[in-house]
């Protein structure tokens, strides 16, 4: 079992490696990454840092376990880019990007608005900013605002809140779905 756990999580670094490097700079537009599909075993993720143009595919759960060398580079990609303050991302988080995004097709890539916010950030933006919550989940790693190029931001809303995992907020007028694993509820 283990030689089989080994060959996997290897198969599944190659498999990163070779579709895209981990994580990498983009050009002004975002990347675009040959289809791999997951297995029915694997969770993966397509993502897109709209701050710091970076972008990563990465399968990060796989034979029931969650792959900590994947966890770190995600948790990277979704830093605070205002402070480059990096934080635990909750793998339930993750959990809910991967079961949405397989409702869009071949796990598109997600265009991340906001990660991981400081609390320092979160400060700053709740005080001239509104919408922005004081005690705010994004602090916390459990929540995440994202869009989908090419895809209606609606059905990202609805395919989100059917999944009734936390919070879901839709806000179209700044063009992004906010998500978090907080208890659930809907704006």
């Amino acid at each position: 079992m283990n030689q089989r756990r080994s060959f996997l999580k290897s198969s599944a670094v190659l498999a990163s490696v070779l579709a895209a490097p981990a994580v990498k700079a983009a050009s002004k537009t975002a990347p675009v990454v040959a289809p791999a599909a997951a297995v029915p075993n694997e969770r993966i993720v397509r993502l897109y840092n709209t701050h710091t143009g970076e972008s990563l595919r990465s399968i990060f759960w796989a034979e029931g376990k969650f792959i900590p060398d994947a966890l770190q580079d995600i948790n990277k990609l979704l830093r605070d880019h205002r402070n480059n303050k990096i934080a635990a991302i909750d793998p339930q988080l993750l959990v809910l990007l991967d079961k949405v995004s397989a409702q869009f097709g071949d796990h598109p890539t997600m265009h991340i608005i906001s990660g991981y916010r400081s609390p320092e950030s979160n400060a700053k933006l709740h005080a001239n900013t509104s919408g922005v919550a004081k005690h705010s989940l994004h602090m916390e790693g459990q929540a995440i605002d994202v869009r989908i190029p090419g895809k209606d931001l609606a059905k990202l809303h609805k395919v989100a809140m059917a999944q009734k995992a936390g919070g879901v907020g839709y806000y179209p007028d700044s063009e992004f779905v906010h998500m978090d694993v907080g208890r659930v509820r809907y704006w």
